[in-house]
């Protein structure tokens, strides 16, 4: 039954709606209303990743700044085998896959051992990720790759038991990050539902650090990440109909000790009043109001395991850098 499937060609699970009526629209767009109303205003992270946003994402990960991507990389080349040999022959389920570069590590350790699998890569946007599925299909012909355009809690509300010996969700890149607290919670307990005993969960963080370190990673000189925000209002202009001027906004990033985590900001340098047409909304801002558009927590190992322990995941090994700058839990749910 697993040969049959390791031969099926690429298959896409489409959680995209292409086509919305008013009524799903404004249901879909709920969050931004939410955001736009509040005081003070804020948007969610998941408008950064329309095709634009995705591709100036794969620059930042690039930049000399911008130490997580290659801290993470320099991980997996190293222990990316170990994981396999722990894991076995397994449905992997990635979280927020993107372009799946660093994946292509857990792929190859996965081929060397001769442990073929199933790969779920999952991420809202629909472009990179049907690009980078049909391009991974090409270099690992034997692995079956099912993709699932959507969000978090869209895609993996869609699983149901595995038919393989074993299941790991892996969500890489630290971007647990950009969850609040509660917001972490819900999702870990979604994963763990979606989990049977025996199953795997590896999971990303990025590790605390002196503040000029995390701060120059957020603001580099190069300006990606700027234009990388400022890109979110773009995305709404098109999605929601919005008339945002992104000349009017600048980038900002600061390390909030208290809360251990950098924070994003568009600051409008002058005001103005935005009307989102598809939403029916329309919204004013002051000159140098802020808007809140992502925070990236940066964690503790210690405390990580122990919550992730309070929700049945067991720590098997942890893997990090000689700086101790990033660090990967694998976990397994317990009975």
């Amino acid at each position: 039954m697993l040969v049959q499937a390791q031969k099926e060609s690429l298959k896409v699970n489409d959680l995209t709606i292409l086509e919305v009526s008013a009524n799903t629209l404004e249901k879909v767009g709920q969050d931004v209303i939410e955001g736009l109303t509040k005081t003070p205003k804020s948007l969610p992270a998941k408008y950064f990743y329309d095709q634009r946003g995705s591709e100036i994402f794969e620059a930042i990960c690039q930049l000399p700044e911008y130490y997580p991507t290659r801290t993470e990389a320099l991980i997996l080349c190293q222990y990316a085998e170990e994981i396999a040999q722990i894991t076995g022959t397994c449905e992997l389920i990635e979280l927020g896959s993107g372009s799946s570069t660093k994946t292509r590590l857990l792929l190859d350790a996965y081929q060397a051992q001769k442990k073929f699998c199933k790969y779920v890569p999952i991420d809202v946007s629909e472009t990179i990720l049907k690009e980078s599925a049909i391009q991974l299909q090409k270099d690992y012909p034997a692995l079956y790759i099912q993709e699932l355009v959507g969000t978090y809690e869209q895609a993996l509300a869609q699983f149901t038991p595995t038919i393989w010996p074993a299941r790991m969700i892996f969500f890489l890149g630290s971007s647990l990050g950009n969850f609040n607290p509660s917001q972490c919670d819900y999702l870990l307990n979604q994963i763990t539902g979606v989990l049977e005993p025996g199953d795997y969960f590896l999971l990303g963080i990025d590790l605390q650090k002196p503040q000029d370190i995390l701060e120059a990673a957020y603001n580099d000189s190069q300006g990606v990440t700027a234009a990388f925000n400022l890109n979110m209002l773009s995305h709404l202009n098109w999605r929601f109909g919005a008339n945002f001027d992104t000349h009017f906004f600048t980038h900002e990033a600061i390390y909030n000790q208290e809360k251990s985590q950098i924070e994003m900001y568009l600051t409008c340098q002058s005001s103005q009043i935005v009307h989102l047409e598809n939403l029916d909304l329309t919204v004013t801002f002051k000159t140098g109001e802020s808007m809140l558009t992502e925070i990236s927590r940066k964690f503790d190992l210690e405390l990580m395991e122990k919550d992730l322990e309070l929700k049945g995941l067991k720590t098997i090994k942890i893997f990090t850098d000689p700086q101790n700058w990033f660090g990967l839990i694998l976990c397994r749910k317990s009975s």
